[in-house]
């Protein structure tokens, strides 16, 4: 994020499985589905209004900081998901195609 972007706070919404940013009334958002040790990160969605500045990162990261914590693995389905993950090589070990 820039100097002149606002922090941007990631909530987890369990019951509509995503995580969620509020980004000047607008809701961003990575919706995902987890099962047998494995967070799968199906779409991340922002409003066209905050694009590049890096609100979809912030979902996914946490989501992937969640899953390290958690002790799972990520399989991306999201294309925005997998390029970030291709990005940043950090969180290759939790990749559910990895092992």
């Amino acid at each position: 994020m820039t100097e002149e972007t606002k922090p941007v706070k990631v909530v987890r919404n369990e019951a509509e499985q995503r995580w969620e940013a509020d980004v000047d009334g607008a809701l961003a958002l990575l919706t995902y589905d987890e099962r047998d040790g494995t967070l799968y990160l199906l779409h991340t969605e922002v409003p066209t209004a905050a694009e590049g500045q890096g609100i979809g990162g912030e979902l996914v990261k946490t989501a992937l900081e969640h899953a390290r914590g958690a002790g799972m693995k990520v399989a991306p389905f999201c294309a925005f998901a997998n390029a970030y993950m291709r990005r940043h090589k950090e969180y290759d070990d939790l990749r559910a195609d990895a092992e």
